[in-house]
């Protein structure tokens, strides 16, 4: 199957933003985020305004397409939508705790659309605060509105791609394989190597290691 042939899925529709606009609402974003599990690396997260004349097909779950589906899809709703990406990186997980740091970026990503959202659509049960418009946290809401399903294409690449860079720099640690999760491969790369410059020290599993090679040291 190429690239390009997206099979249609079930999964999610336009029915969240046609309640909001039914209620006044001009301009609604989706927001999703990537990466807020893994051990290192950043979390990212994306907003984005579907043009509702132009909604890509085959929009869906980040989690449930392939990487070349997420791929194809991701090269479409750039050229079709409005889209911000806010980037966290492990010093600010660290400073802010990684739920903090998810909700800042959150905000950050509304800000950064270019045009005034008049409601946002959250994938989760937590609304950051200070958000400039009214907002909705919908759980699940990845495979149920088409925006928040864009915005985890787009977070879910954009790490992705982050990941590639982070193993060019530290290969030994395999993160274009796992991506930071906690994997057995990487807990065993952390133990023999202790932590690189992309790990979040404020994760247990991270700290332990970075304790365990100073004591050997």
């Amino acid at each position: 199957m190429s690239a390009d042939s997206i099979p249609a899925q079930a999964g999610p529709d336009m029915s969240f933003e046609r309640a909001a606009q039914r209620r006044g609402a001009r301009v609604v974003c989706g927001v999703d985020e990537a990466g807020r599990g893994p051990l290192a690396g950043p979390v990212v997260v994306s907003a984005v305004v579907l043009n509702q004349r132009r909604v890509p097909d085959g929009l869906n779950d980040s989690k449930v397409l392939t990487a070349l589906q997420r791929e194809a899809l991701y090269d479409k709703i750039m050229v079709s939508a409005t889209v911000s990406i806010v980037v966290a990186p492990p010093l600010v997980i660290e400073r802010l705790n990684i739920l903090q740091a998810t909700l800042w970026a959150m905000r950050q990503a509304v800000l950064g659309l270019g045009v005034t959202a008049d409601h946002v659509l959250i994938d989760g049960n937590k609304l950051p605060k200070d958000l400039p418009c009214n907002g909705e946290a919908i759980v699940g809401g990845d495979g149920r509105s088409s925006s928040i399903a864009a915005a985890s294409i787009i977070a879910k690449v954009t790490r992705d791609r982050m990941c590639a860079i982070m193993h060019a720099e530290e290969p030994h640690f395999g993160f274009d394989s796992h991506k930071g999760y906690a994997a057995p491969v990487h807990l065993a790369a952390l133990t023999e190597y202790g932590p690189g410059r992309h790990h979040r020290m404020d994760f247990a599993p991270c700290a332990q290691a970075f304790r365990m090679k100073a004591a050997a040291a």
